[in-house]
Formats: C-alpha cells, structure tokens, sequence
C-alpha cells in the first residue's frame, strides 16, 4: 500500500467530527457570499472594477463565473461531494478576493471583509488537503 492511500485511510479513521461541521459552514458562506453578490450585482461589478481586474465586459462575464462557482462549490461543499475539486475552483477566486480586493481597500478599515475572506481561504485549503470527512454525502460510497 502505497503513502499516500496510508495517508487517507488514518486521515478518515481520525478525522474530527468538528472539522465536517466547520466545512459544512464554509461551504454555506459560500452560498451565501454568491447568492448576496448575485442580489447586488451593481456593487459587485462596482467593486471589480476597483480591483483592476478588467474591461466592463470580462468582469460582467467573471463576476457571473465568480457566483455560479460560489453557489454551486458551497453546496457541494456543505454536502461533502467532490470538495477537493470544488475548494479548488473557489481558491483563486479567493486569492483574488484577498490579494486583489480587500489588501488595496484596507485590512483594518472598519467593515473590512479581509479577515473574513482569509479565513475562508485558509478552510479552503484545509478541505483541499483534507477532504470530505465523515459527515459527507460521498462517505456513504466511500463504505459500502
């Protein structure tokens, strides 16, 4: 048996239950994040712009991306199916939101979403090593 299987069979037999309910939130901040940037989509569109991050037409296109990503990744990652694939997708979006976004408009301004933002993409990149945990939809395939 090779490292890496040794690995994910320790990682499954000592994974805190606590950790699948913090992915479980993450994954519902997602959802929430995407359906709120969704509702005021002008400020949303607003706030790309002040990043820098392209013409009017390629943010419309992105900032549409950014919400189908964030709803569908959040269910997907509240429910504990394809997680590693989907806090994958959802990390440069992140990187983006820190480094792009919240950095230029200032991490301790009242109201600054920085924190929030890299506690997010810090449990990103725990679940992308971690995985789903024992409260999955894909640990029931995982046993029988």
């Amino acid at each position: 048996m090779n490292l890496l299987k040794k690995i994910q069979i320790w990682g499954d037999q000592h994974h805190p239950k606590w950790l699948d309910y913090f992915r479980i939130l993450l994954g519902l901040i997602l959802v929430w994040k995407g359906i709120s940037f969704y509702t005021d989509m002008d400020a949303f569109s607003h706030l790309m712009r002040g990043a820098v991050l392209g013409t009017a037409v390629s943010i419309s296109i992105l900032a549409h991306l950014i919400i189908v990503i964030h709803i569908l990744g959040g269910i997907a990652i509240a429910l504990g199916t394809h997680t590693r694939l989907f806090c994958l997708l959802n990390l440069p979006i992140l990187i983006g939101a820190v480094l792009f976004v919240n950095i230029p408009g200032g991490i301790f301004k009242p109201y600054s979403e920085f924190w929030f933002s890299f506690i997010v993409l810090i449990g990103l990149v725990c679940f992308i090593i971690e995985g789903n945990g024992i409260l999955s939809v894909e640990r029931e395939k995982a046993i029988g």
